[in-house]
């Protein structure tokens, strides 16, 4: 008897991924897994592009708003619950479907991570404040000394990634890139069909301006202001796309205006991080346009199809 499928629509941001993922939720009886690290957040609505109630009515969802602001999520913890969620789909006999553009977190469910060391705080508020004080780039020609191969793999701008690769190497005095290779628990049970969305980049930039300035009409500068009040700025998800710059705006350093601008800015250099990331995944049926395109969703649903039909094949012969 073969293992059963596992879907995973992947794709940067505003690609239509939960538009591709609820036709093939309705077609197949699947349950939809979030795999976007923002999104687990509670009360963080306008800036997540969450899947809407109306759209929740239409299949399950599991790992929605199940984080508070004040929380954070590592990605190995994610895999935890993520992986414990699968298990629980797969005892229904349902399909589950894994949905998001996190690919840290992704890494983490289908191949685990390495055992890396355990959080250092201080450290973490020394390499933070040299960040502030020098910029991300000092953080990065200190990870080429430390772990040259790491430093290829992480933008000059990731400070957060910056900092735990730094802490890693100096935690467990090696390179970060010789303990990925070590300890991993890669996700058993299901055999895996990776959809990957490549839309048009203008076409698909183009969609970002027009979802981050529609953010800011639907009240994320509100939202964000109410967040704010409650969590304090410092909360963690604040510092993401588009909250980021609704606080600048409260804050007096952008006019609104500008803080759009730069929102959709953000938009779009983390929809290029996305894709450089996702063009490193094995196996990726990549379909050429936006989830909701007719064309995209009868291509995909061809595909699972296909694979569904290998199952039950085998399951005959058996």
């Amino acid at each position: 008897m073969r293992e059963p499928l596992l879907v995973v629509v992947l794709g940067p941001t505003a690609s239509g991924k939960t538009a591709l993922s609820l036709a093939l939720a309705e077609k197949f009886d699947g349950e939809i897994v979030n795999c976007d690290s923002v999104a687990m957040y509670r009360e963080l609505d306008i800036g997540t592009a969450k899947p809407t109630a109306a759209e929740r009515v239409r299949a399950p969802h599991h790992l929605f708003d199940c984080v508070d602001p004040n929380e954070f999520v590592t990605a190995g913890e994610y895999a935890r619950r993520a992986r414990s969620v699968l298990a629980e789909i797969k005892a229904r006999n349902h399909l589950p479907i894994v949905v998001g553009g996190t690919g840290l977190y992704l890494r983490a469910l289908l191949e685990g991570l390495f055992p890396g060391p355990q959080r250092s705080e201080e450290l973490r508020e020394r390499l933070r404040e040299r960040a502030t004080r020098r910029g991300s780039g000092y953080l990065h020609r200190i990870l080429i000394r430390l772990d040259p191969a790491a430093a290829e793999k992480i933008h000059a701008n990731d400070v957060p990634k910056l900092i735990r690769a730094i802490e890693v190497c100096l935690a467990s005095r090696k390179k970060m890139t010789e303990l990925w290779q070590q300890g991993r628990e890669p996700l058993q049970g299901f055999r895996i069909l990776r959809l990957g969305l490549d839309p048009d980049r203008a076409a698909l930039y183009d969609r970002i301006n027009r979802r981050a300035a529609r953010m800011f009409e639907e009240g994320l500068i509100e939202e964000t202001k109410r967040l704010r009040e409650k969590y304090g700025a410092g909360a963690r998800p604040l510092s993401s796309l588009g909250y980021e710059q609704a606080l600048q705006f409260l804050n007096g350093e952008l006019s609104r205006e500008k803080a759009i601008e730069a929102a959709q800015q953000a938009h779009r250099n983390y929809a290029k991080r996305q894709m450089t990331w996702f063009r490193r995944e094995p196996e990726v049926v990549w379909l050429g346009g936006f989830g909701e395109d007719p064309g995209i969703e009868s291509a995909a649903i061809a595909r699972v199809e296909t694979s569904l039909l290998g199952i039950h094949a085998a399951d005959s012969r058996g």
